[in-house]
């Protein structure tokens, strides 16, 4: 199914023409539900076109959730004029369990659902209005054209608002840096959710202001869903690909097995690129070499910093300084600020990139500014070269994630995180360190079920009788010892963990719908576990370092 760019503008121009009559404005916004469509991006076009803000709002708060906690917050925070769902069958308990009142639904697919519903073929039919280019001429930089929520790591989702100055300077500042798009259409094919600014502004944004394609994946980073994305990449070559680490982790073991989806997925190639979290320098290496095999040369792989609150691109590393860990100098119109945080150095952005703050929540948007009106991203940085500047900076944790041990040592809880996933690789998911006001460091390790299952020969195992096998317990053991004796001392070195047999939970706001997980929340929800790591005499559960 595709569709043309003067099919979508005539599209949206009809979709407005009864968008019109319906009164939707940023008090009265569109919820959209639904993952990545065609339709979902008519209508967030559209609205847009006419100045109605869309906030669109992860499938996991409707899907995965059981209590529809952080669905009903968001509705509360918005009071939508319009619900839209592409399948409503699918989304109706959780539609149902937030719709108390007669705003309107809108579907792709009604299904078998008994809501009340107007099909979005209907919007797409009948004459353009010429009212709308009235509406579309009052429509000004500092005219709302999302609200994108937090992930919620820290608490409940906030509704960033994103305007339309934040959303085309900051494809200004990509396509600045980006320099190949300038000549040549970016085609994409992505499945990063329209529910976050890195596939909902970064790469949308990019697709459209270059006059690019974009092909809708419809897998995702996660064992079962790679078989769907690898399908998909060997129908279409993309020449820029976008994706989190996991993504690649899963897509370079794909690629060392299968040489025709190999030539396929370098035939085009320009350029890769990851965010959300730190990518293994080793899975790194494996695709540069890939890709010499591939194409003769390295393809330059990039990465930066950003936020929901900066549409999203804050800093950018170049091809010549990215490594693991780099995030690079600010982009073009970004001005950054160095704050000393105790042993670390927090920054802080500014520009017209950056939100003016959370919809409906004064409190929380002063606590994101400073005096200078810098906001305060939490994050922490490092010189690449304290002596070279230019070169810019690493990524050196979040700041409010560090903590004391009970010697007043302080722990960075970022680099020891990504040290321990990189040390156990391919074996954990994540971890959460643990430690504070303790004489030691300890994890809670929530291990990659089928890689463990590897280890043992054995498929569709229980986690507490796979996690408990001789064979698993030995892996991490050894990996456990190779780790202490690498650690400079007690803020490196991990002396105790647990491996963790039930997955973290985004009810209870241990992990967010992009797969963050949120350190606090773990911590709280499994104290018990955390307690174990420091009782003596230790748990059969409880795997400790030599010589702890």
């Amino acid at each position: 199914k595709t569709i043309s760019y003067a099919e979508a503008l005539a599209q949206t121009q009809k979709i407005d023409s009864n968008l019109l009559e319906r009164g939707l404005s940023a008090e009265r916004p569109i919820m959209i539900l639904s993952g990545n469509s065609i339709e979902h991006l008519m209508l967030m076009l559209g609205a847009m076109y006419i100045g109605v803000p869309v906030a669109p709002i992860s499938p996991a708060y409707s899907l995965v959730s059981t209590d529809y906690g952080k669905l009903k917050h968001a509705k509360q925070v918005l009071s939508p004029g319009m619900i839209f769902a592409d399948d409503l069958q699918a989304f109706e308990k959780a539609i149902r369990a937030i719709h108390q009142d007669d705003t309107e639904i809108v579907t792709a697919n009604q299904g078998d659902s008994g809501l009340d519903s107007t099909a979005f073929d209907s919007l797409i039919e009948g004459v353009i209005d010429p009212e709308i280019f009235k509406s579309r001429d009052r429509v000004t930089g500092s005219t709302i054209a999302k609200f994108l929520f937090t992930s919620g790591s820290t608490g409940m989702p906030k509704a960033v608002i994103n305007t339309q100055e934040m959303l085309c300077a900051n494809q200004v500042m990509i396509r600045s840096v980006f320099k190949f798009v300038q000549s040549e259409p970016p085609v994409l094919v992505d499945w990063l959710p329209w529910n976050h600014t890195f596939g909902g502004n970064h790469n949308v944004g990019i697709t459209i202001y270059n006059g690019g394609s974009l092909y809708i994946d419809d897998g995702k980073p996660t064992p079962s869903g790679m078989k769907q994305t690898i399908e998909n990449l060997k129908d279409v070559s993309p020449n820029v690909y976008f994706n989190v680490p996991k993504g690649y982790e899963l897509l370079v073991e794909a690629l060392e097995q299968d040489e025709g989806l190999a030539t396929q997925f370098f035939k085009d190639l320009q350029m890769t690129f990851f965010a959300g979290a730190g990518l293994s320098q080793h899975v790194w290496d494996r695709l540069d070499e890939l890709s010499v095999k591939y194409t003769g040369k390295k393809i330059p792989m990039m990465s930066g910093l950003g936020a929901t609150e900066t549409a999203p691109s804050a800093l950018f590393s170049s091809v010549d300084e990215c490594a693991s860990g780099v995030i690079g100098t600010p982009c073009p119109g970004v001005t950054l600020k160095l704050i000393p945080n105790g042993d670390k150095t927090e920054i802080r952005v500014k520009g017209v990139t950056i939100t003016p703050g959370y919809w409906r929540n004064a409190e929380q948007t002063e606590k994101a500014f400073d005096d200078d009106d810098f906001y305060c991203l939490g994050d922490a940085v490092k010189y690449i070269d304290p002596n070279n500047p230019q070169r810019g900076f690493r990524f050196d944790g979040r700041v409010s994630e560090d903590f004391k041990l009970n010697t007043g040592t302080w722990v960075s809880v970022g680099t020891l995180r990504a040290k321990l996933i990189e040390t156990f690789a391919p074996l954990v998911q994540d971890v959460v360190i643990t430690g504070h006001n303790e004489a030691f460091i300890g994890a809670l390790v929530f291990p990659n079920l089928s890689e463990c299952e590897k280890l043992i020969g054995k498929t569709n195992t229980s986690p507490s009788t796979l996690l408990s096998d001789v064979k698993v317990r030995q892996a991490f053991q050894e990996r456990l010892n190779e780790l202490a004796d690498q650690s400079t001392g007690s803020s490196t070195r991990v002396n105790r963990m647990i491996l963790l047999t039930e997955p973290p939970s985004i009810d209870r706001h241990e992990i967010t719908d992009k797969g963050s997980i949120n350190q606090r929340a773990v911590l709280k929800e499994r104290g018990e576990l955390v307690n174990d790591i420091y009782s003596e005499p230790t748990t059969n559960q409880v795997i400790t370092a030599s010589k702890d």
